[in-house]
């Protein structure tokens, strides 16, 4: 049963809102380092090492304080929580741009991993289930594919600032923008639960509505424990290996024998990669009902693909693209799965709080992954590195392929 056009106008904005708000989330936080551990590092007389140790400890603070995150979602709404995330991220944002020290840095970066917890993908996924319910898979993939441009955005605006005006300055830009910018559009577009449109779906209208399975979240059957302990270790495999290519896929392909060139241009590709891919999923999910466990095993296979062609053909250009295009496609298609698979299999009661637990295990992973795989590329060849990436990824796609799709689809 369709939406009204008014239910789908509203629903268009608070995709459109949310998807401007966590470019400007994920731009301002987790991209940050890869253009500021530079200047950062010189100008405290530190080293590189150290900011991105920082930075590890705010993913480490963010999956601690997820578990809490997803329960107040649950418990009320997400606007409250999304909003007064923007505060908070801007706080960090200040206290970085005036930090003088290591210990200062450490402190803002701990300040900031609480705002990402209350202000990324996992809150935003949080807050449009709380709204809809089963009907939220549409919105969760909508504001994927515009957030999927936050680094397009992001390293350029930031570098741009840096270079012209000092990293503190850019800092501090940052803040603003979630104060002037993404405050308000969170409080003005996205509702409160009880002020949401009606839906005419039952299956939609399920879960969000009832508050006491959000004070105490269901307990989980057998059955529903297996299939966690298994969502939870794709998750963090696949946590894995996005964090390593994030901070070491241009150097992965000079190792493998590519030109500077040929690196930076074939790691640009990853962003376009991870857009089409959520777009042909979308369509895909629309049109023949596609199951999210079925895109999420095609999705989680595309990396040991990749990894295959570029062991044997090194770092050709052909090769180097490939790469990157088909490690780009998956996880793009992995970050929707990661939030329309538990709903799947759990349904939408107490989804915030156990997406929160789901992820702690996948945020420890995230937060070693960039030194570990550091220490593997250096230390033991690229060869041996590209095993690393492409057997977790098979690790994680034996988990789903352990994971039974339920009986009758949730989805519309």
């Amino acid at each position: 049963m369709r939406l009204t056009d008014s239910g789908q106008h509203s629903r268009l904005k608070q995709v459109l809102a949310l998807g401007c708000t966590q470019t400007l989330a994920w731009a301002s936080s987790t991209y940050l380092p890869a253009i500021l551990a530079q200047p950062i590092a010189r100008d405290l007389g530190i080293t590189r090492a150290t900011v991105f140790g920082a930075f590890s400890v705010s993913l480490v603070v963010m999956a601690l304080a997820g578990p809490a995150v997803g329960r107040a979602i649950d418990r009320k709404d997400g606007r409250g929580v999304l909003a007064s995330s923007n505060l908070v991220l801007a706080a960090g944002l200040v206290l970085l741009g005036l930090a003088s020290n290591t210990a200062l840095l450490f402190a803002a970066w701990c300040v900031l991993g609480v705002g990402m917890a209350m202000g990324l993908y996992d809150a935003a996924f949080s807050t449009l289930v709380r709204l809809h319910g089963h009907a939220a898979r549409e919105a969760i993939t909508g504001i994927t594919l515009i957030a999927g441009f936050a680094s397009t955005v992001g390293w350029p605006l930031t570098a741009y600032l840096a270079d012209h005006f000092g990293w503190r300055a850019s800092c501090f830009v940052w803040a603003a923008m979630h104060i002037v910018i993404a405050l308000p559009v969170n409080l003005r577009y996205i509702p409160t639960a009880s002020g949401r449109a009606a839906r005419p779906n039952p299956k939609a209208a399920e879960a969000p509505s009832a508050p006491d399975s959000a004070r105490n979240p269901p307990t989980m059957s057998p059955h529903e424990r297996h299939a966690f302990v298994l969502l939870a270790l794709f998750a963090a495999f696949t946590a894995f290996v996005t964090s390593a290519m994030a901070a070491h896929l241009p150097g992965l392909l000079r190792a493998a024998g590519a030109s500077t060139v040929t690196a930076l241009t074939a790691s640009a590709l990853l962003g376009p990669a991870q857009v089409v891919a959520r777009l042909l999923e979308f369509f895909a999910a629309r049109r023949f009902g596609l199951h999210p466990l079925l895109s999420a095993r095609l999705a989680t296979v595309l990396h040991p693909i990749g990894g295959l062609v570029l062991w044997i053909f090194g770092g050709v250009p052909l090769a180097a693209s490939g790469f990157a295009l088909l490690h780009g496609a998956g996880n793009g298609m992995i970050t929707i799965a990661k939030g329309t698979l538990p709903l799947a299999t759990f349904g939408s009661a107490g989804y915030g709080y156990r997406q929160g637990q789901l992820n702690v295990l996948a945020r420890a992973m995230q937060a070693i992954a960039p030194y570990a795989f550091g220490l593997v590329l250096d230390g033991l060849g690229v060869s041996i590195a590209i095993g690393l990436s492409a057997g977790l990824s098979l690790i994680a796609l034996t988990a789903l392929l352990s994971l039974r799709k339920t009986q009758e689809s949730q989805f519309p």
